[in-house]
């Protein structure tokens, strides 16, 4: 086999990984922030204020670069999977859309911020996890997709069906709908199989998990 055909190989089996280590990585933070997410507010402050009260800066340095590797590690993991799916000519696009979400983050933080007059912290998290879920689904849709493509999974039929008089896939609204959610025009039967597969996954680990903090 030529080197080239060699390289571009192996990069599509690293892209399929990355984009399955992405869906994983954000369901997990789903599941982590459902069980967590009350609490990890006081957590940190009293974790802050005893390092505080003992002056040991070391442990609020290190409890501050945990946090941000943490958060910046999957951040970049997010991003990777979401770009795998991206040409170059939508690229510029891309960058201005992540501008543009960094300016709404910080927007949506001013209108926590408020004391939850506009927006509570309760149903930012139920919109953030609905949104993340739907980021997940798409990301593991295209690593599904990128195996059929290489001819290691069957696409039985192909397509299922055609709903590209409704919203097409290959338009730029219809694109971005795409990217976040994992909708398909015309999708293939594994495909659908594989996003329902998917939510049924996810329903199954909330429950094992509901029943496991209620014991």
């Amino acid at each position: 086999m030529p080197p080239a055909a060699l390289f571009a190989g192996a990069q599509d089996v690293f892209q399929t990984v990355m984009v399955f280590v992405a869906a994983v990585l954000i369901v997990q933070m789903v599941l982590w922030m459902r069980e967590h997410g009350r609490t990890l507010k006081k957590k940190l402050e009293s974790g802050l204020a005893e390092k505080a009260a003992s002056s040991n800066w070391w442990g609020v340095t290190v409890l501050a670069a945990l946090a941000i590797a943490r958060e910046g590690s999957e951040a970049v993991v997010f991003l990777y999977g979401s770009l795998t799916t991206a040409d170059s000519a939508s690229l510029p696009g891309i960058a201005l859309a992540g501008v543009a979400g960094l300016a709404l983050a910080f927007f949506t933080f001013y209108l926590l911020q408020l004391g939850g007059k506009i927006l509570s912290w309760r149903l930012f998290f139920r919109i953030t996890e609905v949104m993340l879920l739907l980021l997940g689904a798409a990301l593991f849709l295209t690593g599904v997709e990128k195996l059929m493509s290489m001819s290691l999974l069957p696409t039985l039929i192909d397509p299922l069906w055609d709903s590209s008089a409704l919203l097409d896939d290959m338009s730029p609204f219809g694109g971005v709908v795409a990217s976040l959610t994992g909708y398909r025009a015309h999708p293939a039967l594994m495909s659908v199989l594989a996003y329902a597969g998917f939510w049924l996954g996810v329903w199954v680990l909330f429950q094992w998990r509901a029943r496991r903090t209620g014991a």
